[in-house]
């Protein structure tokens, strides 16, 4: 019972540490680790996405914190000039609670 109770609140703090999307932008696509387009329209996007002020708001799906070192993010992204050439479509929110996935099959992309 207490094993399962400590394994509970682990799963949860790693799960919370997954969805943290603290994002880098490299000057090259060789160093991304995901390749990103800006659609237009939101019905266009696989993820819809906030741009936080702080680095611990961004724990969950959709809020993102560009950091300032490389070494610090989790993912490195790249902003491609097409469509056909992107890993993930996202749309800019304007608000918070408007952030989050649109297509869930890409999810794998930010873990």
């Amino acid at each position: 019972m207490k094993t399962t109770y400590i394994s509970l609140i682990l799963l949860m703090l790693i799960s919370t540490s997954l969805w943290a999307q603290k994002v880098f932008r490299v000057d090259y696509e060789s160093q991304a680790d995901l390749k990103v387009f800006v659609v237009e329209y939101e019905s266009q996007c696989d993820l819809k996405v906030f741009f936080v002020e702080y680095e611990s708001q961004a724990n969950e799906d959709g809020l993102w914190f560009f950091v300032k070192y490389e070494s610090q993010a989790e993912k490195k992204i790249y902003f491609v000039k097409y469509e056909s050439q992107a890993d993930l479509k996202i749309f800019k929110v304007n608000y918070e609670s408007q952030a989050g996935w649109n297509k869930t099959e890409k999810q794998h992309l930010l873990l």
